[in-house]
């Protein structure tokens, strides 16, 4: 069985008069209300999106398959809600062994991707497996990506305010995503980040609303990476 950690980072001041009173082990930013709408909203499209995208899903495995040697189903550790470790779960877009020599975040020309794997990221049906992870609670359609416990570390030696973050689930898409885009560096996770802060210290129904809308638009638009 997999060992769960929890990733423990120390409180520092936002400089927000919200976000100030946030810790790690705060509750929920949404008043409960919402917070239970946010999370019936969660079950209710990852349900439909399971039954109804379950024959797409089943043809992109087919196509993983055939694609290059390796599972289907690509697993790995992510950092949730609360310092809480999970695994999340994606189609695999990568060849075997892609990490050999460590963790590597991946770039525009990343040689380590699949020619079906490019296809995938391009509009973004590699994500489709975490429609689990929401059902299952561990993360939300709209929410700061999750990272791995290594380049936490590392954007916490750059930057005190990522502990933040984990105040919230992590999500499918975020504002950080569809401002940002996909991180090649630690440079470009610090720089995301501020996006994802600004999402935390200004979390509501709405502003998830409007990022549901403008990924979307970036999933039709094929502009996925």
């Amino acid at each position: 069985m997999q060992n769960v950690e929890t990733l423990h980072l120390p409180v520092v001041n936002f400089g927000n008069p919200v976000a100030n009173n946030i810790g790690v082990a705060s509750t929920d930013l949404l008043p409960s209300k919402q917070n239970r709408f946010k999370r019936l909203f969660d079950i209710a499209l990852s349900i439909t999106g399971l039954i109804v995208l379950s024959p797409l899903m089943l043809l992109i495995a087919v196509f993983t398959r055939l694609s290059s040697k390796g599972s289907i189903i690509f697993k790995q550790q992510r950092i949730g809600y609360k310092g809480k470790a999970f695994t999340i779960y994606k189609f695999r877009s990568m060849f075997v062994d892609a990490e050999k020599n460590g963790p590597a975040l991946s770039s525009k020309y990343d040689m380590r991707v699949t020619k079906w794997g490019r296809i995938m990221r391009k509009w973004r049906l590699d994500e489709l497996p975490q429609l689990w992870n929401i059902l299952k609670g561990e993360m939300s359609f709209v929410g700061p990506r999750p990272e791995r416990n290594f380049y936490i570390r590392l954007i916490a030696k750059q930057s005190d305010n990522f502990h933040l973050l984990l105040n919230v689930k992590p999500g499918l898409t975020s504002w950080g995503m569809v401002q940002y885009g996909y991180a090649s560096s630690v440079d470009d996770m610090i720089h995301r980040m501020q996006y994802d802060l600004e999402y935390v210290g200004n979390k509501s129904l709405l502003f998830d609303m409007k990022i549901l809308l403008y990924s979307l638009k970036t999933i039709f638009l094929g502009k996925g990476r």
